[in-house]
């Protein structure tokens, strides 16, 4: 959008398919038309059939901006409510928890590799880390020697 914005010149027509995709809410669509008609520049939908030069057009706009505005914060509040009931059943979201066990395990094997010369990254590469996530859990596991 940045693009087009800073290469749309006067008398370039700017074509999109429904007016909606010039912005994310009401204000930024009406805000974007603005600013290209001010520059010059044409807005044509193909589908809504809006031609924002005639006050017809800039009415349509309005109103079908508006409608598409009411759209999305219907799905934000639908999406908001699926995971509200979804949390109060119990579903939890984001990453499962690792088992210690299974995460100390892990450690002691990349440990030993690096203890027999191999690099952090191949000896993360062994249980399946990252170099970044070996040297994580070697310093939880420093840390946590140095808090007893």
């Amino acid at each position: 959008m940045k693009k087009l914005l800073e290469y749309a010149q006067s008398g370039d027509t700017v074509v999109v398919w429904r007016v909606d995709r010039l912005g994310r809410s009401l204000i930024d669509v009406l805000n974007t038309v603005n600013l290209l008609r001010e520059r010059g520049v044409n807005v044509r939908s193909i589908s809504d059939g809006i031609d924002p030069a005639t006050s017809t057009g800039r009415m349509m706009l309005n109103m079908l901006a508006s409608l598409a505005e009411y759209e999305r914060e219907l799905i934000v509040e639908r999406v908001n409510a699926g995971i509200a009931a979804a949390r109060q059943s119990g579903t939890r979201f984001g990453r499962p928890v690792s088992d210690p066990a299974v995460i100390a395990d892990k450690l002691a094997i990349a440990k030993d590799a690096r203890a027999r010369g191999r690099t952090a990254e191949d000896a993360a590469r062994l249980v399946g880390w990252s170099r970044a996530t070996f040297y994580r859990h070697l310093g939880q596991e420093s840390a946590s020697v140095k808090s007893l």
